[in-house]
C-alpha cells in the first residue's frame, strides 16, 4: 500500500484594504486657519522679534569681554596665571606655587581651571577674595582650602584655591 501526501493549494492572498480615517477638506479648514494666524502674528511681531535679538545679542558681546582672550587653553591658562599673580601681589600675599589643571567643557564654553596656593594673614586672603570676586574678566572659585601653616603661631595661613577662567572655544577672541 503506498500513501501520497499532496500539499494544499496556497490560499488567495486576502484583499488589501485601503481605509481613510483622516479628517475631510472641510476639516482641516479651521485647523488651517489656527495655522496662518499664528504665522501671521508672527510675521506681525517681526520687528520686535529682531530688536529682542540685537539687544541679546549686544548683551551677549558686552559679555563676552569677561572671558579670558582665546587662543588655546594654554595661552588663556597663562592670562588666568598672570592676572592672579597680579591680584595676589596687590593683596600682599605671596604666591607659593601654581597648577594648571586640565580643561573642561561647560556647553558652549571651555572652563579653565588653575589650582594655586597663596600665604598670608587672614585679612590679605579676604582681601585676594574680594579683588578676584571684582575681577575684570569672569572667575569662578570652584574650591577653597584654608590652613594654618605653623599651630605655634595661627597668624599665617595657607590658602589653596582653584579657579576657573571661561574661552569660547569656536570664537577667537584677542
Amino acid at each position: 500500500m503506498s500513501v501520497t501526501y499532496t500539499a494544499p493549494a496556497p490560499a488567495p492572498p486576502a484583499p488589501l484594504v485601503v481605509e481613510r480615517t483622516g479628517q475631510g477638506k472641510a476639516e482641516l479648514v479651521p485647523v488651517r486657519e489656527q495655522v496662518l494666524t499664528r504665522r501671521q502674528d508672527l510675521v506681525g511681531r517681526k520687528a520686535t522679534i529682531v530688536a529682542e535679538l540685537e539687544a541679546t545679542n549686544q548683551r551677549l558681546e558686552s559679555l563676552s569681554e569677561r572671558f579670558l582672550p582665546a587662543g588655546t587653553p594654554a595661552v588663556a591658562a597663562s592670562e588666568l596665571q598672570k592676572l592672579l599673580k597680579g591680584m595676589a601681589a596687590q593683596a600682599s600675599t605671596d604666591v607659593r606655587s601654581e597648577r594648571i589643571l586640565p580643561p573642561v567643557e561647560r556647553g558652549d564654553l571651555l572652563e579653565i581651571p588653575i589650582e594655586i596656593a597663596v600665604s598670608g594673614e587672614i585679612r590679605q586672603l579676604v582681601d585676594l577674595l574680594a579683588l578676584i570676586d571684582r575681577a575684570p574678566k569672569l572667575l569662578a572659585v570652584q574650591d577653597l582650602k584654608v590652613r594654618v601653616v605653623n599651630i605655634t603661631q595661627p597668624k599665617e595661613l595657607l590658602a589653596t584655591l582653584t579657579l576657573s577662567g571661561f574661552i569660547l572655544p569656536g570664537k577667537l577672541r584677542t
